[in-house]
């Protein structure tokens, strides 16, 4: 790994959920494993601003929702706050729902249906999940440059935040 690859990177990633319900156990597991693989592999990036430089990474994300909006508190690892920004939850609700709906019809089909009928659901759960993260990469335009896979990996924790379920 490059020191570029080094600085535009996460090291840290801490959930606020307090007020939330508690996650099913699936949804649980799905948050390690997400949190898990965002560590091992991401690709963050600030963008500077205005003409002002933004500090080199690694970064710590702290993901949170406050008054209906989606926070993104990014700080040096150090713990330094260098950014905040607040994206609105409207545009990730029916995705998130249509991603929790296939998610629970995934589980299902896991314990009665037979492989083809399973990789199906799958392919759809997946084709969703593709569409929360393309939308996600949209709407940090200009605010932090994220690959695909990072963007799927962060998707999957907004969705232990987006109430509504």
């Amino acid at each position: 790994m490059t020191a570029t690859d080094l600085a535009s990177r996460l090291a840290r990633i801490d959930i606020d959920d307090g007020g939330l319900p508690p996650p099913t156990p699936e949804m649980e597991q799905e948050r390690r494993v997400a949190v898990f693989d965002l560590l091992e592999d991401n690709s963050f990036r600030l963008p500077g601003r205005d003409g002002h430089e933004v500090p080199i990474g690694p970064y710590a994300l702290l993901l949170a929702t406050r008054e209906g909006r989606l926070v993104f508190d990014i700080a040096t690892d150090p713990g330094v706050k260098i950014a905040e920004f607040h994206l609105s939850l409207g545009p990730f609700r029916q995705t998130v729902k249509d991603y929790f709906q296939i998610c629970a019809s995934y589980y299902d089909a896991v314990k009665k249906l037979p492989p083809a009928q399973i990789e199906a659901i799958d392919m759809a759960r997946r084709g969703i999940h593709n569409e929360g993260a393309r939308t996600l990469q949209d709407r940090l335009d200009g605010k932090a440059v994220i690959d695909i896979d990072t963007a799927r990996r962060l998707f999957t924790l907004i969705c232990a935040l987006v109430p509504g379920k």
